[in-house]
């Protein structure tokens, strides 16, 4: 998996790439997550659009990364949701957790 961090408009946008699969991925975002929160980041989006496929290890990271940004007052929310993210979060009852939207634009629109 590959990531990368920026910044628009005061959020902190974590672009994943790849599979976020057990081995692969699941503590790279992890620990990407973490950075962030130790960094004192307050608005961060998750942009899932080239993320080609994810298991029940890569969902409960991001549950993990959902806790750990409420426990410290801040806020994750999910941008681009392929497909099979989204049919993934609706067969396990997450979509209702996870603040989730189809553009980047519009999750980083959500903060403000």
């Amino acid at each position: 998996m590959n990531d990368r961090i920026y910044e628009k408009d005061g959020v902190t946008i974590l672009e994943l790439k790849g599979t976020i699969t057990l081995g692969s991925g699941d503590v790279t975002m992890r620990d990407r997550i973490k950075e962030l929160l130790a960094q004192g980041k307050k608005q961060i989006v998750i942009d899932l659009g080239e993320v080609s496929f994810m298991d029940s290890t890569g969902l409960g990271e991001l549950v993990a990364a959902y806790t750990s940004a409420r426990h410290q007052q801040a806020h994750l929310k999910l941008a681009n949701l392929t497909k099979k993210i989204k049919d993934l979060l609706a067969i396990t009852q997450l979509a209702a957790v996870f603040e989730s939207y189809e553009s980047l634009g519009d999750a980083i629109a959500s903060f403000k």
